[in-house]
């Protein structure tokens, strides 16, 4: 694929007669220059090394309130967009009390394992000398003793907590009695009945910790939703103080939404979505630009990578394979092999159900193609906030479906 500029890509793409007489509303988003903040004076020398070896010379200015906060005691929620580095957030409070007092421990909670495992090797990345360890499933029984006595980050999902934490917290004693911080990424994943029952789970884990002695602070993220202080209060069952202006810089983001063509009157049937974004799709990848598409279902994941590999293979330069999909049901090892293909840039289009939408760290994407409305305006914006996750113009484009929402 021949690269060539988003912005001559995206004049083209307006003026082309599949598009244009289908393009709704065009709406520019404006870039932003980030507002920055030096180290704070009480973050540990070893946690500032390990941030300027990983190249980080300042914070973002919510990074530098929510260590704030956390270092005055409070519970917080830090809502800011995709790619504004949220994880930092909570890393440094977390780390730097470990690194002042190496017996104090923190519990990560993520809605899935794929999030685990990226904030795993986030915290190995930084060299600090913690032992960190994801307890799911998949630990294998004779890693979980060690786990329990040496972790000092505890990196886990709101299921195994419930049915494989809490049951057996004699075990798990030392842990809780020394828990400083718990850190629930993802907060407005838990709504509706599956909130409720986190509710419940979270008056269970203040109650063991009770019981052992501790009081730990909750850190929470979430994506940009109306009333996260009121969500992250219900939630922990305390007062939470909201983190939300964002320092991270932007850059421009022009979204689009696409109407496919009426091609039954009578009915109102309209062409499928999924034809629409693979005609989108293939422009967008023909002209080197890497593009992520989302669909509500794994069939149509597999049907459209299908499309778009047939697209490619034509032309036999073996771009096909730079295609790929992704979904629930697929191996572990094959997703983290293609999240590493999309952060090494190995891989340029791939199509996913919403499993690439929470925060798993997939790299710089250009475009990103929503093949009907994800059902909340929360995970249209977590979509469509997984390409332009640096400065620089990206795209998105909502392609709608002949449901009445």
């Amino acid at each position: 694929m021949r690269r060539r500029e988003l912005s001559r890509v995206l004049e083209n793409l307006e003026k082309a007669k599949f598009f244009s007489p289908c393009l709704t509303a065009k709406h520019c988003l404006p870039g932003r220059p980030g507002d920055f903040a030096e180290y704070p004076a009480e973050l540990s020398q070893a946690v500032k090394t390990a941030l300027s070896q990983r190249g980080i010379r300042r914070l973002y200015s919510h990074q530098a309130e929510a260590f704030r906060r956390t270092r005055g005691g409070e519970d917080i929620v830090v809502v800011t967009p995709t790619a504004s580095g949220k994880t930092l957030c909570y890393n440094l409070p977390v780390l730097n009390a470990i690194e002042e007092d190496r017996t104090r421990k923190a519990l990560y909670l993520f809605p899935s394992k794929a999030l685990a495992q990226d904030q795993l090797a986030e915290l190995e990345g930084l060299v600090l000398g913690l032992k960190a360890y994801t307890y799911d499933g998949d630990t294998p029984a004779d890693i979980r003793r060690s786990i329990r006595k040496k972790a000092h980050v505890v990196i886990t999902n709101p299921d195994m907590l419930h049915a494989g934490i809490l049951p057996h917290h004699t075990k798990w004693n030392e842990f809780f009695r020394n828990l400083s911080f718990v850190v629930i990424d993802e907060t407005h994943t838990y709504r509706g009945v599956f909130g409720s029952h986190m509710v419940n789970v979270m008056r269970r884990l203040h109650r063991v910790c009770r019981h052992y002695g501790s009081r730990p602070q909750f850190i929470c993220c979430s994506a940009t939703i109306a009333n996260p202080e009121d969500v992250a209060s219900r939630l922990v069952g305390r007062e939470v103080r909201l983190v939300d202006r964002n320092g991270a810089p932007q850059g421009q983001k022009r979204f689009y939404f696409v109407n496919p063509p009426i091609i039954q009157k009578e009915l109102g049937l309209r062409t499928s979505p999924l034809a629409m974004a693979q005609r989108i799709a293939g422009e967008l990848l023909g002209s080197g630009i890497s593009t992520i598409v989302f669909t509500t279902t794994r069939l149509n994941v597999e049907i459209l990578t299908k499309y778009l590999k047939d697209l490619f293979r034509k032309s036999g330069s073996g771009e096909d394979q730079r295609i790929r999909g992704y979904r629930g049901g697929y191996l572990p090892n094959l997703r983290r092999e293609i999240e590493k293909g999309l952060r090494e840039g190995k891989i340029k289009g791939v199509v996913s159900t919403n499993a690439l939408e929470l925060g798993v760290d997939i790299g710089g994407l250009e475009a990103c193609i929503l093949c009907g409305y994800p059902g909340s305006i929360a995970s249209t914006w977590q979509q469509a906030g997984r390409a332009g996750r640096r400065t620089g113009l990206s795209c998105a484009v909502l392609v709608s479906r002949s449901t009445p929402l």
